[in-house]
């Protein structure tokens, strides 16, 4: 029997590309909402005289929430279902940008906090997909649904340093909480649609942390997917939070160094189908993991080398690299976590496993930040933070080797 009921004018549209749709959007303004502060940090480091580095302790900040909350959302999904979850995501993130625009000590750690409880979107959305897609081609359709991460950073490269130049940044950041807050209320007629599975008696227990954790490491092929999303995810966070301040100090304009950022972004989206498509057809999961691996490793390298006197074409050829391997991973780990992950636990282990990419997401920004506070440079850092991925990439050519 079809899990998914259809109902009023909807019944007509296709399950998987109604969900498909309903979560690509609701990615892309998690992607957007959790991306601004990053983008408009010029902005934010002048108006409150803050030091660079303090764009790490940020998304440190927001890497430790979204761990509890990922590890811990499991219960919630199967409790109210992967599109309230997927709501309460979007509303959660809106109070934290929202909070973002005060501008106080206290107002950012807890929008650091609010925008960390966002990341549930993903094991949300990853719930619902894998009830509605095939197996077989659960890395397309992951791939595809991920493509909405670059879209969200593409839109905040675009719109957000203009915006700020307009409006000031404290009108954007509460721009960004008014959309991801209407498209919350948008999602509501589709709840009726997707959260038949849900059982109401499930309750939260604190245990579940522990039994999630459990069962990702008592796991092999969960256990090797955690690892490299620790590396993946914390390279991803080094380059969202850094890029286009390091272009700010080799004399590009804030504006400048947000369009490259956007173009280079942009690659991700057409990487992230064809890493998808290759690992559903030619090439297994683990190669194409591998090789994305040795990959944002390399150009993290080639980055770190980038001076004023590149031309721009060159340093955006080195980003492009790097967007379309430290930006693009995401659709094939996450399709092969869920398969990997019983059936009706699939949300629970996606977070599981995307909470080791937290632990990494909290490390290697703080790592920069201690790097770039005792050395001054920006270029040491990327070396540093792509050295997890080189390690992740070499042992998962060796286990490729070996089986």
């Amino acid at each position: 029997m079809n899990p998914i009921r259809r109902c009023g004018t909807l019944r007509l549209v296709n399950p998987l590309l109604l969900a498909l749709g309903a979560m690509f959007l609701q990615q892309t303004f998690v992607a957007l909402g959790r991306a601004l502060p990053a983008v408009i940090a010029p902005a934010i480091i002048t108006d409150l005289r803050l030091d660079a580095y303090w764009i790490g302790i940020y998304f440190a900040v927001t890497a430790a929430s979204s761990l509890v909350a990922q590890l811990g959302c499991g219960s919630f999904i199967v409790r109210h279902g992967a599109l309230r979850v997927s709501q309460i995501s979007l509303a959660v993130l809106a109070a934290g940008t929202a909070l973002a625009a005060l501008g106080t000590p206290l107002a950012l750690v807890l929008s650091a906090i609010c925008t960390g409880g966002g990341a549930v979107s993903t094991p949300a959305s990853s719930h619902l997909l894998s009830r509605v897609s095939s197996p077989r081609y659960l890395p397309l359709v992951f791939s595809t649904k991920q493509t909405a991460v670059p879209a969200g950073l593409l839109l905040a490269g675009l719109l957000g340093p203009q915006l700020t130049e307009w409006t000031g940044w404290r009108v954007t950041m509460l721009l960004s909480a008014a959309a991801c807050a209407s498209f919350a209320l948008m999602l509501q007629p589709l709840r009726g649609i997707f959260d038949t599975d849900r059982v109401p008696t499930r309750a939260f227990r604190m245990s579940d942390f522990k039994a999630t954790l459990v069962l990702v490491l008592a796991t092999p092929s969960l256990r090797v997917f955690s690892f490299a999303c620790l590396a993946f995810n914390g390279l991803q966070a080094v380059v969202t939070a850094y890029f286009v301040v390091y272009l700010t100090t080799i004399g590009y304009t804030p504006v400048a160094a947000g369009f490259v950022f956007s173009v280079a972004v942009a690659v991700a989206v057409p990487g992230r189908i064809f890493w998808g498509w290759l690992g559903s057809s030619h090439v297994s999961p683990r190669g194409v993991m591998a090789g994305l691996a040795l990959g944002m490793a390399a150009s993290a390298g080639l980055l770190a080398l980038c001076g004023a006197g590149w031309p721009t074409l060159l340093v955006g050829l080195v980003a492009s690299a790097l967007s379309a391997t430290a930006l693009s991973w995401h659709g094939v780990l996450l399709a092969e976590t869920a398969r990997a992950a019983p059936a009706d636990m699939r949300g629970g282990v996606t977070g599981g496993v995307l909470s080791f990419g937290q632990v990494g997401a909290l490390a290697l920004p703080l790592v920069y930040s201690g790097l770039l506070d005792l050395t001054g440079s920006y270029g040491a850092g990327f070396v540093v933070c792509g050295v997890p991925a080189l390690l992740v990439g070499v042992q998962l050519l060796r286990q490729r080797a070996a089986s």
